[in-house]
């Protein structure tokens, strides 16, 4: 649930926020933990509802959002207001969505809002951790420092995602011709040859084309009933893969990999650790920073193991010991955090345990791949040479009955 509320802080300014939790009552109870106090409030209902149906149509690319702020922090850095340096922003930007939603948030700002209160109204749209870090940036005064870390942030981020996606090209495309053929031949080449085996006159096929020839008939016949269903199924699929559950689900199934499984959950701890270094080195405070960290994380199982560590937190728990206790996160990134805990160098160590994490990811997908590549051509060679062999199995029986 979403609330518009306005709140007073310590040295007497007001400001307008947007914020979620479950009811009024924890948004109070959070309000007051972090020492601000409540003038208004008001629900925003339907405006929670629409974000969550559209949030990833209205999402920021983000090598967008990375040359914004490098713009942006270049603008202040040479002296230039934050209202008129955000208009300069929106004519020049040229990816329509995210105008529209410069100009609701300079609108923001010339109406009294604060840069993260106004960034933080668009959502679902921006990675959670952008406006966390604006408005730490906006309680220390280092505002262009805070936009150097969060583009070094996401800049990181994007060379992880890149180095994966580079690496998984060459078995995907491989894979996908590899199905293309397939496809073709079991359903137009194959059932082709048909009125070829029954004008031979043969007593009896053998089993392996008998079962070939049905399966692929069997297709091509229901192939428009299998088209149809699939189109009308895609929005079912879809809708539910956007739910909790089906959110959950997918999650569960990427850990379950045999082998990819590992990757999937040290990129998830890697954008966590990232996250939350980040942010402690803008200023946040460390609960406040591990609540929007957690929210951060990709994959959703190890976003909700890794929820309670907040709590046990807040309690007075050291961070190390919070992490193990949610069985997540792996022994060294524990012993790198209480070491940081321990020298006062937290953030700096998260960073470190970051990389780590992105090295380690890298050196498995390149083992992975080095033995899924030449997996997927003798897959693929030995079910070309089963359909080759069904449909030449006729054809030699005949050659030995003639002789």
């Amino acid at each position: 649930m979403e609330f518009v509320c306005h709140v007073g802080t310590a040295e007497g300014r007001v400001l307008r926020q947007v914020r979620r939790a479950p009811d009024e009552r924890a948004l109070r109870a959070e309000l007051e933990r972090e020492g601000l106090e409540l003038i208004g409030l008001e629900r925003r209902l339907a405006a929670a509802g629409a974000r969550r149906w559209r949030g990833r149509e209205r999402r920021v690319p983000l090598a967008i959002l990375v040359l914004f702020c490098q713009e942006l922090a270049a603008l202040l850095r040479a002296g230039l207001p934050l209202v008129q340096s955000l208009a300069m922003l929106v004519t020049r930007q040229r990816h329509p969505q995210f105008r529209s939603q410069l100009e609701q948030v300079v609108a923001s700002v010339r109406g009294g809002s604060e840069l993260s209160a106004a960034f933080a109204e668009l959502g679902g749209a921006l990675p959670s951790i952008f406006p966390a870090a604006l408005a730490a940036g906006e309680r220390t005064g280092e505002l262009e420092g805070v936009l150097g870390r969060v583009v070094r942030h996401f800049r990181l981020v994007l060379d992880a995602r890149r180095k994966v996606f580079t690496a998984l090209v060459y078995p995907t495309v491989l894979l996908g011709l590899s199905l293309v053929l397939l496809s073709i031949m079991g359903l137009y080449v194959v059932p082709s040859f048909r009125k070829f085996y029954e004008a031979m006159d043969l007593a009896e096929l053998p089993w392996l084309t008998r079962i070939t020839l049905g399966t692929a008939t069997a297709l091509r016949d229901r192939l428009p009933i299998v088209v149809v269903a699939a189109i009308l199924a895609a929005p079912l699929v879809e809708r539910w893969r956007r739910s909790p559950q089906g959110e959950e689900a997918l999650a569960r199934w990427r850990l379950a990999l045999p082998a990819l499984g590992p990757v999937f959950h040290r990129f998830a701890i890697s954008e966590y650790c990232r996250s939350l270094s980040t942010l402690l080195a803008g200023g946040l405070p460390l609960v406040q920073a591990l609540e929007i960290a957690t929210r951060a994380v990709g994959n959703a199982r190890v976003r909700r193991r890794l929820q309670p560590a907040i709590d046990r937190v807040r309690e007075g728990q050291a961070l190390h010991r919070a992490l193990a206790e949610t069985g997540e996160v792996p022994p060294v990134v524990l012993d790198m955090v209480e070491v940081g805990e321990a020298t006062g160098a937290l953030d700096q160590m998260l960073a470190n345990v970051s990389d780590f994490l992105d090295e380690e990811v890298e050196t498995r997908m390149q083992r992975l791949l080095s033995l899924i590549e030449p997996l997927l051509l003798v897959v693929v060679g030995g079910l070309v040479a089963v359909l080759l062999i069904s449909v030449y199995l006729p054809i030699f029986s005949a050659l030995s009955q003639i002789q």
